[in-house]
Protein backbone atom coordinates (compact mmCIF):
# COMPACT_ATOMS: atom_id res chain seq x y z
CA UNK A 1 0.00 0.00 0.00
CA UNK A 2 2.77 2.23 0.98
CA UNK A 3 4.53 1.28 -2.18
CA UNK A 4 1.46 2.47 -4.50
CA UNK A 5 0.94 5.31 -2.63
CA UNK A 6 4.71 6.47 -3.29
CA UNK A 7 3.95 5.64 -7.21
CA UNK A 8 1.14 8.61 -7.27
CA UNK A 9 3.15 10.84 -5.53
CA UNK A 10 5.49 10.72 -8.27
CA UNK A 11 2.96 11.12 -10.98
CA UNK A 12 1.62 14.08 -9.39
CA UNK A 13 2.48 17.67 -11.35
CA UNK A 14 3.86 20.69 -8.62
CA UNK A 15 1.65 23.96 -9.66
CA UNK A 16 4.44 26.05 -9.37
CA UNK A 17 6.83 24.36 -11.61
CA UNK A 18 4.26 24.50 -14.52
CA UNK A 19 4.87 27.50 -17.24
CA UNK A 20 1.63 30.03 -17.37
CA UNK A 21 -0.58 30.40 -20.59
CA UNK A 22 0.70 32.26 -23.67
CA UNK A 23 -1.30 35.85 -23.87
CA UNK A 24 -2.63 36.05 -27.15
CA UNK A 25 -4.41 39.02 -27.18
CA UNK A 26 -1.74 41.82 -28.30
CA UNK A 27 -1.11 39.25 -31.60
CA UNK A 28 -5.06 40.31 -32.42
CA UNK A 29 -4.56 43.69 -31.85
CA UNK A 30 -1.96 44.33 -34.31
CA UNK A 31 -3.94 42.30 -36.56
CA UNK A 32 -7.28 44.27 -36.35
CA UNK A 33 -4.74 47.86 -36.83
CA UNK A 34 -3.37 46.33 -40.06
CA UNK A 35 -7.19 45.63 -41.22
CA UNK A 36 -8.53 48.84 -40.32
CA UNK A 37 -5.32 50.87 -41.87
CA UNK A 38 -5.58 48.80 -45.25
CA UNK A 39 -9.11 49.25 -45.27
CA UNK A 40 -8.82 53.08 -44.95
CA UNK A 41 -5.98 52.82 -47.22
CA UNK A 42 -8.68 51.58 -49.74
CA UNK A 43 -10.95 53.78 -49.22
CA UNK A 44 -8.25 56.65 -49.52
CA UNK A 45 -7.48 55.73 -52.66
CA UNK A 46 -10.73 55.28 -54.02
CA UNK A 47 -11.59 58.70 -52.86
CA UNK A 48 -8.71 60.27 -54.78
CA UNK A 49 -9.01 58.06 -58.08
CA UNK A 50 -12.55 59.55 -58.65
CA UNK A 51 -13.83 57.90 -62.44
CA UNK A 52 -15.10 61.00 -64.33
CA UNK A 53 -16.48 61.80 -67.55
CA UNK A 54 -13.78 62.94 -69.98
CA UNK A 55 -14.08 64.32 -73.21
CA UNK A 56 -11.69 65.56 -76.04
CA UNK A 57 -11.31 68.93 -77.34
CA UNK A 58 -12.50 69.44 -81.13
CA UNK A 59 -10.89 71.47 -83.52
CA UNK A 60 -12.87 74.61 -85.04
CA UNK A 61 -12.97 74.09 -89.02
CA UNK A 62 -10.75 76.18 -90.96
CA UNK A 63 -13.68 78.72 -92.36
CA UNK A 64 -16.18 80.11 -89.92
CA UNK A 65 -19.59 79.28 -91.32
CA UNK A 66 -20.85 81.11 -88.51
CA UNK A 67 -24.10 82.37 -90.01
CA UNK A 68 -24.57 78.52 -91.55
CA UNK A 69 -26.76 76.69 -89.20
CA UNK A 70 -27.13 73.33 -90.52
CA UNK A 71 -30.85 72.15 -90.80
CA UNK A 72 -30.40 68.50 -92.01
CA UNK A 73 -27.37 65.79 -92.31
CA UNK A 74 -27.53 62.98 -94.56
CA UNK A 75 -24.76 60.40 -95.85
CA UNK A 76 -24.50 59.28 -99.15
CA UNK A 77 -21.84 58.49 -101.59
CA UNK A 78 -19.92 59.79 -104.75
CA UNK A 79 -21.44 59.18 -108.33
CA UNK A 80 -20.73 59.48 -111.90
CA UNK A 81 -23.49 60.81 -113.95
CA UNK A 82 -22.08 60.58 -117.11
CA UNK A 83 -19.86 57.10 -116.94
CA UNK A 84 -19.82 54.51 -120.18
CA UNK A 85 -18.25 50.85 -120.51
CA UNK A 86 -16.69 51.27 -124.18
CA UNK A 87 -17.13 48.09 -126.38
CA UNK A 88 -16.70 47.53 -129.76
CA UNK A 89 -19.73 47.68 -132.53
CA UNK A 90 -18.71 44.35 -133.66
CA UNK A 91 -17.81 41.09 -132.20
CA UNK A 92 -13.92 40.40 -133.03
CA UNK A 93 -10.69 39.23 -131.37
CA UNK A 94 -8.96 42.11 -129.82
CA UNK A 95 -5.46 42.97 -131.74
CA UNK A 96 -4.08 45.75 -129.15
CA UNK A 97 -4.98 47.83 -126.27
CA UNK A 98 -4.02 51.24 -125.79
CA UNK A 99 -5.40 52.38 -122.07
CA UNK A 100 -4.61 51.92 -118.47
CA UNK A 101 -6.16 52.42 -115.30
CA UNK A 102 -5.65 56.11 -114.56
CA UNK A 103 -5.16 57.35 -117.89
CA UNK A 104 -6.93 60.52 -119.07
CA UNK A 105 -8.08 60.59 -122.79
CA UNK A 106 -9.72 62.45 -124.64
CA UNK A 107 -12.62 62.66 -127.10
CA UNK A 108 -12.48 60.46 -130.09
CA UNK A 109 -9.11 59.08 -128.68
CA UNK A 110 -8.28 55.14 -129.99
CA UNK A 111 -8.73 53.16 -126.83
CA UNK A 112 -8.59 49.85 -128.76
CA UNK A 113 -8.22 48.13 -132.32
CA UNK A 114 -9.71 44.43 -132.98
CA UNK A 115 -8.61 42.24 -135.94
CA UNK A 116 -9.86 44.01 -139.26
CA UNK A 117 -9.36 40.58 -141.37
CA UNK A 118 -12.48 40.34 -142.17
CA UNK A 119 -13.27 43.34 -141.98
CA UNK A 120 -10.65 44.39 -145.26
CA UNK A 121 -11.84 41.55 -147.37
CA UNK A 122 -15.44 42.69 -147.16
CA UNK A 123 -14.35 46.15 -147.83
CA UNK A 124 -12.13 44.94 -150.95
CA UNK A 125 -15.14 42.90 -152.43
CA UNK A 126 -17.11 45.53 -152.51
CA UNK A 127 -14.81 48.57 -153.96
CA UNK A 128 -14.30 45.25 -156.50
CA UNK A 129 -17.71 45.58 -157.47
CA UNK A 130 -18.04 49.34 -157.44
CA UNK A 131 -15.15 49.64 -160.03
CA UNK A 132 -17.29 46.47 -162.05
CA UNK A 133 -20.23 48.71 -162.29
CA UNK A 134 -18.69 51.89 -163.07
CA UNK A 135 -16.82 50.04 -165.89
CA UNK A 136 -20.29 48.24 -166.85
CA UNK A 137 -21.49 51.99 -166.95
CA UNK A 138 -18.84 53.34 -168.94
CA UNK A 139 -19.43 50.50 -171.40
CA UNK A 140 -23.27 51.92 -171.81
CA UNK A 141 -22.35 55.41 -172.30
CA UNK A 142 -20.39 54.92 -174.69
CA UNK A 143 -22.99 52.59 -176.57
CA UNK A 144 -25.46 55.30 -176.06
CA UNK A 145 -23.44 58.04 -177.79
CA UNK A 146 -23.33 56.17 -180.80
CA UNK A 147 -26.73 54.99 -180.71
CA UNK A 148 -27.64 58.89 -180.33
CA UNK A 149 -25.36 59.76 -183.57
CA UNK A 150 -27.06 56.91 -185.55
CA UNK A 151 -30.35 58.13 -184.75
CA UNK A 152 -29.42 61.67 -185.59
CA UNK A 153 -28.71 60.12 -189.13
CA UNK A 154 -31.04 57.86 -189.39
CA UNK A 155 -33.82 60.59 -188.88
CA UNK A 156 -31.82 63.16 -191.81
CA UNK A 157 -31.34 59.95 -194.21
CA UNK A 158 -35.22 59.08 -193.56
CA UNK A 159 -36.09 62.89 -194.40
CA UNK A 160 -34.43 62.01 -197.88
CA UNK A 161 -36.70 59.01 -198.31
CA UNK A 162 -32.51 57.13 -198.02
CA UNK A 163 -33.42 54.73 -195.88
CA UNK A 164 -37.09 53.55 -194.60
CA UNK A 165 -38.92 54.65 -191.77
CA UNK A 166 -38.52 51.23 -189.55
CA UNK A 167 -34.58 51.70 -189.92
CA UNK A 168 -35.10 55.11 -188.53
CA UNK A 169 -37.20 53.78 -185.42
CA UNK A 170 -35.00 50.95 -184.98
CA UNK A 171 -32.19 53.42 -184.16
CA UNK A 172 -34.53 55.23 -181.98
CA UNK A 173 -35.64 52.31 -180.13
CA UNK A 174 -31.60 51.27 -179.82
CA UNK A 175 -31.10 55.10 -178.55
CA UNK A 176 -33.92 54.42 -175.90
CA UNK A 177 -32.93 51.11 -174.55
CA UNK A 178 -29.11 52.53 -173.85
CA UNK A 179 -30.50 55.30 -171.89
CA UNK A 180 -32.31 53.15 -169.78
CA UNK A 181 -29.54 50.51 -169.52
CA UNK A 182 -27.22 53.60 -168.42
CA UNK A 183 -30.23 54.90 -165.82
CA UNK A 184 -30.07 51.36 -164.30
CA UNK A 185 -26.29 51.05 -163.86
CA UNK A 186 -26.23 54.49 -162.11
CA UNK A 187 -28.69 52.74 -159.52
CA UNK A 188 -26.40 49.94 -159.41
CA UNK A 189 -23.29 52.20 -159.18
CA UNK A 190 -25.08 53.66 -155.98
CA UNK A 191 -25.88 50.42 -154.49
CA UNK A 192 -22.75 49.77 -155.19
CA UNK A 193 -21.10 52.32 -153.30
CA UNK A 194 -23.46 52.17 -150.79
CA UNK A 195 -22.15 48.81 -150.07
CA UNK A 196 -17.96 50.08 -149.87
CA UNK A 197 -19.47 52.75 -147.44
CA UNK A 198 -20.50 49.83 -145.13
CA UNK A 199 -17.55 47.88 -145.56
CA UNK A 200 -15.28 50.96 -144.98
CA UNK A 201 -17.63 51.37 -141.34
CA UNK A 202 -17.26 47.95 -140.67
CA UNK A 203 -13.45 48.17 -140.82
CA UNK A 204 -13.88 51.65 -138.85
CA UNK A 205 -16.01 49.42 -136.30
CA UNK A 206 -12.72 47.50 -135.58
CA UNK A 207 -11.05 50.80 -133.49
CA UNK A 208 -12.52 51.07 -130.55
CA UNK A 209 -12.15 55.07 -129.89
CA UNK A 210 -13.67 57.06 -126.63
CA UNK A 211 -17.15 58.57 -126.71
CA UNK A 212 -16.24 61.30 -124.52
CA UNK A 213 -13.38 63.33 -122.19
CA UNK A 214 -12.72 61.78 -119.26
CA UNK A 215 -10.46 58.99 -117.04
CA UNK A 216 -10.10 55.53 -117.66
CA UNK A 217 -11.47 53.64 -113.98
CA UNK A 218 -11.08 49.79 -115.39
CA UNK A 219 -9.38 48.00 -118.30
CA UNK A 220 -11.34 45.02 -119.30
CA UNK A 221 -9.62 43.67 -122.25
CA UNK A 222 -6.64 41.88 -122.92
CA UNK A 223 -4.90 41.23 -126.78
CA UNK A 224 -5.77 38.22 -127.63
CA UNK A 225 -9.04 37.81 -126.16
CA UNK A 226 -12.26 38.15 -127.78
CA UNK A 227 -15.17 41.01 -127.70
CA UNK A 228 -18.70 41.15 -128.08
CA UNK A 229 -21.19 44.11 -127.60
CA UNK A 230 -23.40 41.31 -126.62
CA UNK A 231 -22.65 38.92 -123.82
CA UNK A 232 -21.97 35.92 -124.40
CA UNK A 233 -22.40 31.75 -123.31
CA UNK A 234 -19.26 30.22 -121.56
CA UNK A 235 -18.05 33.84 -119.80
CA UNK A 236 -14.99 33.46 -122.18
CA UNK A 237 -16.44 36.89 -124.26
CA UNK A 238 -16.07 40.07 -122.87
CA UNK A 239 -18.40 42.86 -123.18
CA UNK A 240 -16.00 45.70 -122.51
CA UNK A 241 -12.38 47.22 -123.38
CA UNK A 242 -12.57 49.20 -120.64
CA UNK A 243 -14.81 51.95 -118.16
CA UNK A 244 -14.65 55.88 -118.72
CA UNK A 245 -15.94 58.75 -116.42
CA UNK A 246 -16.20 61.93 -116.51
CA UNK A 247 -14.37 63.20 -113.72
CA UNK A 248 -16.66 66.59 -114.50
CA UNK A 249 -19.81 65.03 -114.07
CA UNK A 250 -18.76 63.69 -110.21
CA UNK A 251 -22.30 64.68 -107.88
CA UNK A 252 -23.13 63.39 -104.67
CA UNK A 253 -26.52 61.22 -104.17
CA UNK A 254 -27.84 61.04 -100.79
CA UNK A 255 -31.14 58.97 -99.34
CA UNK A 256 -33.03 61.38 -97.21
CA UNK A 257 -35.70 60.61 -94.67
CA UNK A 258 -38.98 60.97 -96.13
CA UNK A 259 -40.24 62.78 -92.99
CA UNK A 260 -37.74 65.10 -93.01
CA UNK A 261 -37.44 65.53 -96.97
CA UNK A 262 -39.67 68.58 -96.46
CA UNK A 263 -36.41 70.97 -95.47
CA UNK A 264 -34.68 70.07 -98.67
CA UNK A 265 -35.35 72.23 -101.60
CA UNK A 266 -33.66 72.11 -104.75
CA UNK A 267 -30.77 74.77 -104.49
CA UNK A 268 -30.21 74.92 -101.03
CA UNK A 269 -26.43 75.45 -100.48
CA UNK A 270 -25.01 71.93 -98.91
CA UNK A 271 -21.56 71.55 -97.15
CA UNK A 272 -19.89 68.00 -98.01
CA UNK A 273 -17.09 66.11 -96.03
CA UNK A 274 -15.77 62.61 -97.58
CA UNK A 275 -15.10 60.13 -95.41
CA UNK A 276 -11.28 60.06 -96.70
CA UNK A 277 -11.01 63.41 -96.31
CA UNK A 278 -12.72 64.66 -92.83
CA UNK A 279 -10.90 68.00 -92.71
CA UNK A 280 -12.03 69.20 -96.53
CA UNK A 281 -15.33 70.78 -96.53
CA UNK A 282 -16.84 71.21 -99.85
CA UNK A 283 -18.67 73.83 -100.81
CA UNK A 284 -22.11 71.89 -102.87
CA UNK A 285 -25.85 72.72 -103.86
CA UNK A 286 -28.82 70.77 -104.43
CA UNK A 287 -29.91 70.19 -107.44
CA UNK A 288 -33.00 67.95 -107.71
CA UNK A 289 -35.05 65.76 -105.22
CA UNK A 290 -36.03 63.13 -107.36
CA UNK A 291 -39.51 62.18 -107.03
CA UNK A 292 -39.85 59.00 -106.09
CA UNK A 293 -39.40 57.47 -102.73
CA UNK A 294 -37.84 54.02 -101.80
CA UNK A 295 -40.57 52.26 -99.92
CA UNK A 296 -38.33 49.40 -98.14
CA UNK A 297 -35.99 52.36 -96.56
CA UNK A 298 -38.38 55.40 -96.61
CA UNK A 299 -35.95 57.46 -97.98
CA UNK A 300 -36.16 60.10 -100.75
CA UNK A 301 -33.12 60.68 -102.58
CA UNK A 302 -31.52 63.70 -103.51
CA UNK A 303 -28.86 64.80 -106.03
CA UNK A 304 -26.00 67.64 -105.11
CA UNK A 305 -23.85 69.62 -107.02
CA UNK A 306 -20.40 69.34 -105.81
CA UNK A 307 -19.21 72.87 -106.67
CA UNK A 308 -15.45 71.80 -106.27
CA UNK A 309 -13.36 69.82 -109.25
CA UNK A 310 -10.10 68.12 -107.40
CA UNK A 311 -8.67 64.64 -108.21
CA UNK A 312 -9.25 63.80 -104.66
CA UNK A 313 -12.98 63.11 -105.53
CA UNK A 314 -13.74 59.91 -106.89
CA UNK A 315 -16.92 57.88 -107.88
CA UNK A 316 -18.27 55.87 -104.95
CA UNK A 317 -16.44 57.64 -101.94
CA UNK A 318 -18.72 57.66 -99.18
CA UNK A 319 -19.67 61.10 -97.74
CA UNK A 320 -21.80 63.66 -95.16
CA UNK A 321 -23.78 66.05 -96.04
CA UNK A 322 -24.88 68.97 -93.79
CA UNK A 323 -27.64 70.83 -95.87
CA UNK A 324 -27.66 74.79 -94.79
CA UNK A 325 -29.64 77.46 -94.11
CA UNK A 326 -27.75 80.57 -96.21
CA UNK A 327 -24.31 79.74 -97.85
CA UNK A 328 -21.14 80.13 -95.50
CA UNK A 329 -19.36 83.18 -97.26
CA UNK A 330 -16.17 82.39 -98.66
CA UNK A 331 -14.19 85.27 -97.35
CA UNK A 332 -15.29 84.84 -93.95
CA UNK A 333 -12.67 84.89 -91.06
CA UNK A 334 -10.94 81.64 -90.21
CA UNK A 335 -11.73 80.52 -86.69
CA UNK A 336 -9.28 79.63 -83.91
CA UNK A 337 -9.34 77.81 -80.74
CA UNK A 338 -11.67 74.30 -79.82
CA UNK A 339 -14.94 73.68 -78.84
CA UNK A 340 -15.76 71.98 -75.46
CA UNK A 341 -19.25 71.18 -74.12
CA UNK A 342 -20.15 73.78 -71.61
CA UNK A 343 -20.61 71.46 -68.83
CA UNK A 344 -16.36 70.74 -69.02
CA UNK A 345 -16.40 75.06 -68.22
CA UNK A 346 -15.62 75.97 -64.28
CA UNK A 347 -15.67 79.35 -62.60
CA UNK A 348 -13.58 80.68 -60.41
CA UNK A 349 -15.32 84.35 -60.38
CA UNK A 350 -14.72 86.11 -63.56
CA UNK A 351 -11.76 83.63 -64.10
CA UNK A 352 -12.51 80.26 -65.96
CA UNK A 353 -10.63 77.15 -65.66
CA UNK A 354 -11.33 73.13 -66.64
CA UNK A 355 -9.56 70.22 -65.77
CA UNK A 356 -7.14 68.68 -67.87
CA UNK A 357 -6.17 65.02 -68.57
CA UNK A 358 -2.92 64.21 -68.53
CA UNK A 359 -1.20 61.10 -69.86
CA UNK A 360 -0.90 60.05 -66.10
CA UNK A 361 -4.67 60.34 -65.65
CA UNK A 362 -3.98 63.39 -63.33
CA UNK A 363 -6.49 66.11 -63.33
CA UNK A 364 -4.64 69.90 -63.34
CA UNK A 365 -6.55 72.86 -63.39
CA UNK A 366 -5.82 75.04 -66.67
CA UNK A 367 -7.20 78.88 -66.88
CA UNK A 368 -8.55 79.14 -70.50
CA UNK A 369 -10.04 82.23 -72.24
CA UNK A 370 -13.63 81.90 -73.80
CA UNK A 371 -15.58 83.39 -76.55
CA UNK A 372 -18.82 85.13 -76.13
CA UNK A 373 -20.70 82.31 -78.68
CA UNK A 374 -21.78 78.98 -77.81
CA UNK A 375 -23.01 76.39 -80.55
CA UNK A 376 -25.39 73.91 -79.40
CA UNK A 377 -24.28 72.97 -75.93
CA UNK A 378 -20.51 73.42 -77.03
CA UNK A 379 -18.72 76.65 -75.76
CA UNK A 380 -15.36 78.36 -78.26
CA UNK A 381 -12.23 78.11 -76.20
CA UNK A 382 -9.61 80.64 -77.73
CA UNK A 383 -6.59 79.82 -75.47
CA UNK A 384 -5.56 77.62 -72.85
CA UNK A 385 -6.60 74.12 -74.82
CA UNK A 386 -5.12 72.41 -78.19
CA UNK A 387 -7.37 69.95 -80.28
CA UNK A 388 -7.20 66.52 -79.09
CA UNK A 389 -6.72 67.32 -75.21
CA UNK A 390 -9.07 65.62 -72.76
CA UNK A 391 -10.64 68.10 -69.91
CA UNK A 392 -13.25 66.79 -67.05
CA UNK A 393 -17.15 67.19 -68.23
CA UNK A 394 -19.49 67.59 -64.99
CA UNK A 395 -16.51 67.43 -62.87
CA UNK A 396 -17.44 67.01 -58.98
CA UNK A 397 -17.05 69.57 -56.52
CA UNK A 398 -14.70 67.09 -54.58
CA UNK A 399 -12.45 66.95 -57.79
CA UNK A 400 -9.09 68.90 -56.53
CA UNK A 401 -5.76 69.79 -58.82
CA UNK A 402 -3.36 66.73 -58.92
CA UNK A 403 -5.98 63.81 -57.95
CA UNK A 404 -5.72 60.37 -59.95
CA UNK A 405 -8.98 59.77 -62.13
CA UNK A 406 -10.23 57.03 -64.16
CA UNK A 407 -11.93 58.21 -67.30
CA UNK A 408 -15.47 56.53 -67.21
CA UNK A 409 -15.87 54.09 -70.06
Amino acid sequence: MSHSAELLKQLRIERQNTPPPARRWPWVVAVLVLLFAAVAGFFTYRARTATIAVQTAIALPANGGAGSASVLDASGYVVARRMATVSAKVPGRVLEVLIEEGQQVSEGQVLARLDPVDAVQHQALARAQLAASQSQLAGLETQLREAEANARRYRELAGQQLVSRAQYEAAQTQRDTLRAQIASQRRQNEVSQRQLAIANQGLDNTVVRAPFAGVVIAKAAQPGEIVSPMAAGGGFTRTGIGTIVNMDSLEVEVDVNEAHIGRVVPGMPVEAILNAYPDWRIPAEVIAIIPTADRSKATVKVRIRLNARDARIVPDMGVKVSFLEKPAAPDSPRREGVLLPEAALRKDGEAAYVFRVDGEQRVHSVPVQTATTAEAGYIRVMQGLNAGDSVVVNAPDTLKDGMKVQPAR
